[in-house]
C-alpha cells in the first residue's frame, strides 16, 4: 500500500466492484477509452479480479474512503514469451481527473506489476484521448505507433496510440 497526499494505493478488494463498475461506466458513456458500450456491472467486475486472482493486478485510489481512480491489467498474450507483459488500463472517476489519482493508480500498477516479474506494460489509447496519453508519457511510456482505423464505435473509425513501458531489468538494460 502507498500513501501520498491524502491518496492511498492498495489492491482492489471484491468490495471495491461497484466503484470500478462505476468509475470504468463513466468513460464507456464519454466514448474517448474503451470500445465496449455495455455498462458493467459491479458482479461483472468482482468476477474479472476473482479471476485474475493475485497474478494480474488491480490498484484502486482511495481518498477520503472514497474509490476514485483504479488501474488493472491482464495477460498480453497467451504464448509463454509474453508472460511478462502485462497489458493495462487506468480510469480515473470525472471528479478526481488532473488531480494525480490516475497517476497514483498508474505508478502503484507499475510497482506491482515489477514485483510480480512483468518486465512491460502496454496499451492502446485513443488518439483523440489527449489526457490519456499525457499521463503515460509523463509516467514514462513512451508511444510506439499508431494502430490506424482499430476499430470502430459508434460507427465511426478510431485510431489507437500503442504504448509501453519498461520494467525491472528489461528497463537497466
Amino acid at each position: 500500500m502507498l500513501q501520498s497526499s491524502a491518496l492511498t494505493v492498495r489492491l482492489a478488494q471484491p468490495c471495491d466492484a461497484e466503484s470500478i463498475a462505476r468509475i470504468y461506466n463513466q468513460a464507456l458513456e464519454e466514448r474517448i477509452a474503451t470500445f465496449e458500450t455495455e455498462p458493467r456491472t459491479p458482479e461483472q467486475i468482482a468476477a474479472q479480479l476473482q479471476d485474475k486472482g493475485d497474478h494480474y493486478p488491480t490498484m484502486v485510489v482511495v481518498k477520503d474512503g472514497q474509490v476514485i481512480a483504479w488501474a488493472g491489467m491482464s495477460a498480453y498474450r497467451a504464448r509463454e514469451c509474453y508472460a511478462g507483459i502485462g497489458e493495462h488500463s487506468v480510469y480515473a472517476d470525472r471528479s478526481a481527473r488532473r488531480t494525480g489519482a490516475g497517476m497514483a493508480a498508474l505508478t502503484g500498477l507499475m510497482h506491482e506489476a515489477e514485483a510480480r516479474g512483468f518486465w512491460k506494460l502496454v496499451s492502446r489509447i485513443f488518439a483523440e484521448n489527449t489526457p490519456s496519453r499525457s499521463l503515460h508519457l509523463k509516467a514514462g511510456f513512451r508511444e510506439v505507433g499508431v494502430y490506424v482505423r482499430h476499430a470502430r464505435l459508434d460507427g465511426r473509425w478510431i485510431d489507437c496510440v500503442i504504448v509501453e513501458k519498461l520494467l525491472g531489468d528489461a528497463a537497466n538494460n
